[in-house]
């Protein structure tokens, strides 16, 4: 899934730094293994208390890891990045995908009228008269 050109930076320094191979874990846990749930989850808890305001924190804005995919997914498809685009970079299908997102996506109401006003395919409305 793609990600912010600074996370992206940063993570490909880690991987260079400590020479990792493909398959390899980028975060092991303390016997090399896969990090504990617990641990992820603490860590995470620890980050955003020190990264967020306290009523941000508070709420429910990233809670779990698993909230910024969600972010992530809402904010492209409100972008306008085309339903078929998001499912492949997020490793779902369109259905599921819009299953999932379809009441998320605001805003684009106004710029799709005006791009069909502009194409000559709106329909009138049935009081114009």
């Amino acid at each position: 899934m793609p990600g912010h050109p600074a996370l992206t930076r940063s993570l490909r320094q880690h991987i260079d730094d400590g020479g990792l191979k493909p398959g390899e874990l980028l975060f092991q846990g303390e016997n090399g293994g896969i990090l504990a749930g617990s641990v992820i989850r603490r860590a995470w808890r620890s980050a955003r208390q020190a990264a967020l305001a306290p009523h941000v924190f508070d709420s429910p804005t990233g809670k779990r890891v698993y909230d910024i995919r969600h972010t992530r997914l809402t904010k492209w498809l409100n972008d306008g990045i085309p339903p078929a685009q998001v499912a492949e970079w997020a490793g779902n299908s369109v259905p599921v995908l819009l299953a999932t997102y379809a009441r998320c996506v605001d805003g684009q109401l106004p710029d799709l009228k005006k791009r069909l006003e502009a194409a000559g395919d709106l329909p009138e409305s049935p009081d114009a008269g």
